[in-house]
């Protein structure tokens, strides 16, 4: 399925090519990868920029891979070709591996190091790579790589349902992400229940802090 969201031509900013930016964002199904797709949209709308997504649903019933790719600025088409992301965003460890193909040496890696086993892994007695050796191998190929616990800090902001707003606040505290912490927490604010945004406000804050530190 692909979606055009576009903002009223008046309030796009003068120079959109200049920052034209493309997001990959994957995980498992659950784990709200759709609606951190729309909030990232929203909130590029809010700040001026058109923006395409599409939306690849996967088996997320039964916990397989879902996929969005989201592209803001002055793009037609909404499929992130094989090596031009800016930003891959990865809900689970192995979920980073599969969105290398769209990655290239500057891209952004930023994901969640708790993983979910998928249940054909255990099916077929093969093992789940160690945690340590997916970051070692990133760091040695990619210069902007951050692996975070953001299920630990999901449940530090009240519940493992924020994990989508931690890992949307790590994006937010890298330097090359075109939009602001602010427009970000507003847009969550239109997409999720009122009783939801004091837990989900610390979400971001513990996933932008968690990026901060690091830098």
């Amino acid at each position: 399925m692909s979606d055009n969201i576009s903002a009223d031509s008046n309030s796009i900013r003068s120079n959109p090519e200049n920052s034209n930016y493309s997001i990959y964002i994957s995980g498992v199904g659950g784990q709200g990868i759709i609606k951190t797709s729309v909030i990232i949209g929203e909130a590029a709308m809010l700040e001026g920029y058109d923006v395409v997504m599409s939306e690849i649903h996967g088996m997320s019933q039964r916990g397989g891979s879902v996929s969005t790719e989201l592209k803001i600025g002055n793009f037609k088409s909404s499929i992130v070709e094989e090596s031009k992301a800016d930003l891959i965003l990865a809900f689970e460890p192995i979920e980073v591996l599969r969105g290398l193909d769209k990655a290239n040496k500057d891209t952004t890696l930023i994901f969640n190091t708790f993983p979910i086993v998928p249940s054909t892994l255990t099916q077929t007695g093969e093992t789940y790579p160690e945690i340590d050796d997916i970051i070692s191998n990133l760091k040695d190929n990619f210069e902007s790589v951050y692996p975070l616990d953001a299920s630990v800090l999901a449940k530090d902001a009240g519940s493992i349902l924020s994990l989508n707003m931690v890992l949307l606040g790590a994006c937010v505290a890298n330097d090359s992400f075109p939009l602001s912490k602010e427009t970000v927490e507003t847009a969550m604010k239109h997409n999720l229940a009122p009783k939801f945004h004091e837990m989900n406000l610390k979400a971001i804050e513990n996933g932008y802090n968690a990026i901060r530190d690091s830098l």
